[in-house]
């Protein structure tokens, strides 16, 4: 007879459910809560059931933010307004902030054009880059998409509609990132090369 203990098993095939945890990780998870103290499973408990509520996207840039308000970099008047970095997720805006090289603004696609996968441009925050860049004084638009197959893609969809505002130099970031790495796994001096390095795209 195999062992089998429901309240133990529910948690552990609720944990398989994350992205990079295996059946054998969601085991030892599950046991390193089972060994916690109650409160602190109670305050993880909280704040997982709290997060949609809590966290939303902002209205401006579609980063995460806080409470419907905008966030926090939008928020800041020290920003440099006229910079636009275009990113396909939240993920990739933390880790721009962690290299700390870029000091503008940002707009969240929420993915990148992959047809396979069923999201075509229509599904991304395209439509609200061209009516930012059209009303917000912006100069530069910078591509950070992922050196991706798909995020190469994306990053030549999005400078083909950004071309016929002349004013706008549209960059892409090259030097430091590898073909097909992810910004959110690339260290801080790799980001800083990658922002130092880009290119402007051929008109």
């Amino acid at each position: 007879m195999v062992y089998v203990l429901a309240p133990f098993t529910r948690i552990v095939n609720e944990l398989s459910k994350l992205p990079g945890i295996g059946p054998r990780s969601a085991q030892r998870l599950a046991m390193y809560l089972l060994k916690s103290p109650p409160k602190q499973n109670l305050d993880l408990a909280e704040a997982i059931a709290t997060l949609h509520e809590r966290i939303t996207l902002c209205p401006q840039c579609y980063n995460l933010a806080e409470g419907g308000a905008r966030c926090t970099i939008c928020a800041d008047d020290h920003r440099e307004s006229a910079v636009l970095c275009v990113v396909e997720d939240p993920l990739d805006v933390m880790a721009m902030e962690r290299a700390g090289e870029f000091h503008g603004r940002y707009h969240v696609l929420g993915g990148v054009i992959a047809p396979l996968e069923g999201r075509y441009p229509d599904d991304l925050k395209i439509p609200e880059l061209l009516k930012r860049c059209s009303t917000e004084g912006i100069t530069e638009v910078i591509l950070a998409t992922n050196t991706t197959l798909e995020g190469d893609a994306t990053a030549l969809y999005v400078a083909e509609q950004l071309r016929p505002m002349a004013i706008i130099k549209v960059t892409r970031i090259a030097k430091g990132m590898p073909m097909g790495g992810d910004l959110d796994y690339a260290d801080q001096s790799t980001l800083i090369q990658a922002l130092r390095g880009r290119r402007e795209l051929p008109s």
